[in-house]
């Protein structure tokens, strides 16, 4: 059994999160500048058995696709020709970078590492790896 890897894709970076092997639990793993994403996926692939990915899906309040969807999209065509055995989820993502800037919050980070936006992508990240777990559970 592979890992699961999140992604919470944004126009300049992305918040990376993975599961262990047993695909248990959700750890914030990285995050990087979005033009470099293919290359660290690449790099992660052969270091690490990944099964499946979770991209966020972007929705507002009301239930609009935000306009990153389109860049989402492209990224997903070009991931799914570079690596066709792995398969590729979506997952509403509504609230977790409100949750993520919460619980950063609360663990005691200073006001300066609280509002590290790099933190608070790889933390939403997580949120979408743990709630697609507790959904794949149910």
């Amino acid at each position: 059994m592979g890992q699961i890897i999140a992604i919470d894709y944004g126009k300049a970076r992305c918040g990376i999160a993975a599961t262990d092997d047993m695909q248990i639990i959700a750890s914030g793993l990285d995050t990087v500048q979005t033009p470099v994403l293919m290359e660290f996926l690449k790099k992660y692939f052969t270091e690490n058995k990944v099964d499946e990915v979770v991209v966020g899906l972007p929705v507002d309040l009301r239930g609009n696709i935000s306009e990153v969807e389109t860049d989402i999209l492209k990224f997903i065509e070009i991931f799914k020709k570079e690596f066709p055995a792995i398969q590729v989820h979506r997952l509403d993502e509504r609230f977790t970078s409100k949750m993520a800037s919460f619980f950063i919050s609360q663990s005691g980070k200073n006001k300066k590492q609280r509002q590290e936006k790099g933190l608070i992508d790889k933390v939403s990240a997580t949120i979408i790896l743990q709630n697609f777990l507790e959904q794949r559970t149910r």
